[in-house]
């Protein structure tokens, strides 16, 4: 087995990779019968199979599938296949998240300031790009 702690902390190890909350984010390449522990150090917690089919509490889950797993305990995740998978989590959001196309905010105020910003060119450039995309 192959295990890569992208970031936060779990299995021991933990990523130098700095984030605002707490949050889980690692790949694993499984042997087809490989095991794997998923604490229940995270709230929310998902997992996400790149490739192969894994068991989860019994249930299969297949590549291109993500899992939501429940709150409160360990899973052990067993390899049908030899399998990639992605592993995340992390604690909820302290309220209501608003999507409005690439921005994101807990304030509709500061999306309507983003989309303004972006239409009058206040936003940095990224680096290497020269194509400007005009909001839908």
């Amino acid at each position: 087995m192959t295990l890569r702690l992208l970031m936060g902390d779990d299995w021991g190890l933990h990523s130098p990779v700095p984030f605002v909350s707490p949050i889980i984010y690692a790949a694993a390449e499984l042997k087809h019968g490989a095991t794997l522990g998923f604490s229940a150090n995270y709230t929310e917690r998902a997992v996400y199979v790149a490739s192969g089919t894994v068991e989860i509490e019994g249930e299969p889950l297949h590549a291109g599938e993500l899992g939501v797993l429940s709150a409160g305990s360990e899973v052990k995740l067993l390899a049908e296949d030899a399998s990639r998978i992605m592993l995340l989590g992390g604690e909820p959001p302290d309220g209501p998240r608003y999507l409005d196309w690439n921005f994101v905010s807990s304030r509709r105020e500061r999306l309507a300031q983003a989309r303004d910003d972006w239409q009058h060119g206040r936003f940095a450039a990224v680096p290497g790009e020269t194509e400007f995309i005009p909001l839908p």
